[in-house]
Parts: C-alpha cells; sequence; structure tokens
C-alpha cells in the first residue's frame, strides 16, 4: 500500500507552567510537534502507512527524535540532514497556538533553510499516493516557500493527492512576503483544502460576508467559500471548514463541514466545558480528512470522523493525538463533554 508524505518543519514545543513554575522547580517538559508531523503521527496510530519529510541537523537530538519517530511506525527516511538547528516554540501550559504569547525560535531552523534543487524528490515520492503540507511550512521563510513549490510540482507530475491545511500563524510571515502573495500560487496544485472562512480569506482573498457571520449563518457561508475555491482551483474537489467557539473557560463548541462541488455535509455539533490541551486539534482534523477520504468513505462519514478526532484531541496533552480510532467513534456516539 502506498504511502501519506507529510511534509514541513518538525518543532520542538517547551510549555512553561503558568506563574513562572517551571523557573522555581527547574522543569520544562518537550513535546515534538508541527503541523505537518502531527498529522503523520495521526495516521500512523490509525494504522495508515505514512512518511515524514523534513530537515533537521546531523546531530545526537536529532537522532533521538528519528528513533521515537520510527517507534511511532513513521517512516523517517525522507528526513534530510542539513542545517544546524532544530525550531523551538514556546507556549504556555493550556493556551491556544493563536495566542499572542506564544513565542517561536525557529529562525535559521534546517528547514527554513533547507533550499530548492537539493532534494530528491523522485525518490521521496515514488511509493507516495498522497501529499499533505500546511501554510505553515511556506510561511517560515522564501527558502522553505520555494521548497513548498517545487514538491508540489514534483507531486503534481506524479498525479499524487496533495492537501493542504490553511492555518495563519500571524507571528509568521516575516520575510517580506504577503500570505496572498505565495498561497495561491501553491493552492493551486491542491486536492483537498482546509481551514475556514477568515483563514480563505487571509491566505487566499476568499470574500467574508459579513452579514451571514452576523446571522451566523456560518455552513451557509462555508459553502459560498468552497463554490469560490473551487471556481479559482481547478483541481480542488473538497474543501472542509472547522468552525471552533471559545466560550467563557474552556466551554468550546465545535464543528465542521464538507463541500464538494455537488453538495454540502455538515458534522455533528461537539461541546465541553473541559478542555486539557487546545494545541494539535487542527492537525487532528486534517489528518482525519485524510484518513476518510483515503479509505473511500462516505462524505458523512469522513466530516464525522474528522470533526470527531478534532474534539477528542482537546481532551489529549501534547501535540499529536494517539487516540484509537475506536475512541474516537465514541466520541463521535456522544458528542456533548459536561
Amino acid at each position: 500500500m502506498k504511502k501519506v508524505c507529510c511534509f514541513g518543519e518538525l518543532l520542538l514545543r517547551l510549555p512553561p507552567a503558568n506563574g513562572g513554575e517551571w523557573l522555581r522547580h527547574n522543569q520544562l517538559p518537550v513535546f515534538v510537534g508541527g503541523a505537518e508531523l502531527n498529522v503523520a503521527t495521526a495516521l500512523a496510530t490509525w494504522q495508515l502507512p505514512v512518511k515524514y519529510c523534513t530537515a533537521l541537523p546531523d546531530n545526537i537530538i536529532s537522532k533521538d527524535i528519528r528513533d521515537y519517530l520510527d517507534q511511532k511506525h513513521i517512516d523517517t527516511s525522507s528526513i534530510i540532514l542539513s542545517g544546524e538547528r532544530i525550531g523551538l516554540y514556546y507556549l504556555k501550559e493550556g493556551a491556544d497556538m493563536k495566542s499572542h504569547e506564544n513565542v517561536f525560535d525557529r529562525k535559521y531552523s534546517s528547514f527554513s533553510t533547507l533550499g530548492t534543487g537539493i532534494v530528491d524528490w523522485d525518490s521521496i515520492l515514488k511509493d507516495v499516493s498522497w501529499f499533505h503540507f500546511s501554510a505553515i511550512a511556506p510561511a517560515v521563510s522564501a527558502s522553505a516557500a520555494a521548497l513548498c513549490l517545487e514538491a508540489l510540482e514534483a507531486a503534481k507530475k506524479k498525479n499524487i493527492t496533495i492537501s493542504v491545511d490553511l492555518n495563519f500563524r500571524s507571528l509568521l510571515w516575516k520575510y517580506g512576503k504577503e500570505p496572498i502573495e505565495v498561497m495561491p500560487g501553491l493552492v493551486q496544485y491542491c486536492n483537498v483544502i482546509m481551514g475556514n472562512i477568515w483563514a480563505a480569506n487571509t491566505l487566499l482573498g476568499i470574500p467574508l460576508h459579513e452579514s451571514l457571520i452576523a446571522a451566523k449563518e456560518y455552513t451557509a457561508h462555508a459553502t459560498e467559500t468552497a463554490q469560490e475555491i473551487f471556481r479559482r482551483y481547478p483541481h480542488s474537489h473538497w474543501v472542509a471548514n472547522t468552525f471552533r467557539f471559545d466560550g467563557q473557560a474552556d466551554d468550546i463548541r465545535y464543528f465542521a463541514t464538507l463541500d464538494k462541488r455537488d453538495g454540502q455535509v455538515v458534522s455533528p455539533l461537539f461541546q465541553t466545558h473541559s478542555v486539557v490541551d487546545k494545541v494539535g486539534s487542527g492537525d487532528c482534523f486534517m489528518a482525519g480528512l485524510i484518513y476518510g477520504i483515503s479509505s473511500g468513505h462516505s462524505a458523512t462519514e469522513i466530516i464525522g470522523y474528522a470533526a470527531a478526532a478534532a474534539f477528542a484531541k482537546l481532551q489529549e496533552k501534547g501535540d499529536a493525538t494517539q487516540n484509537s480510532v475506536e475512541k474516537i467513534k465514541t466520541y463521535l456516539a456522544n458528542p456533548i463533554i459536561n
């Protein structure tokens, strides 16, 4: 069976305990993550063949990381050893990835400095049927954006299914290009596009309709967004939009939509009053889409499973899910957590 190849930057997350406790106790946990690696980890957990492509420095830390990923049944043969450092980020416990308290320390990382014309894409893609990346990868540096384009051109020549997560990080895109100048040129290669109506506006210039938002007609807006994406990007066949509304404390309402050219399906509404960790929920949703579409499931099954996987991830500590397919289906059957 051919593999899903996830391409992007590996990051180490250091979550300082609130109130400076991490300094007093001399403890700072480390989580291995990065958007695309979180997707790969979920797919491997669900026993879908997957490989991970990134750049890491040639040192003992990278060896430990590769051994760790091998143990999770992720093919690490496509990891390129180059450059001098691994990217880091600091995010306080319980905070959201979009929080302005998030601190990235990834400048001059191995991934951000890897140039074009170096990677042997024919070798990496020879056993691949699906290629996935996120909008974080081209946001890191100009060279990373160029490398994404090179990878997509190679994948398209091989008729590989391509997916993208339109995740936007305002703390990135600091190299002189706005997302709208880069992302449309990459998304033109994509068959499966996931994000939300606001990210589609920021990254692709898809219009926002304030009247629909004010009326909370989110599913209608999702269809409008999807239809405009279909019009602009002829290779796109699936467009998923997620909607997460955070209330007081840890109150969260969550649902998602999946549009094809012939119609829309909507997931159940998930609700919880208790959140363990918000990091990686969107990546888990993306993995659920890949899992469902590549397995030939119906549109209703695909969006239900993907949304349940993302919702279930909110109850897990760490960057990537360890929930089994069976456990995720229990969340789908019981979408409310008190």
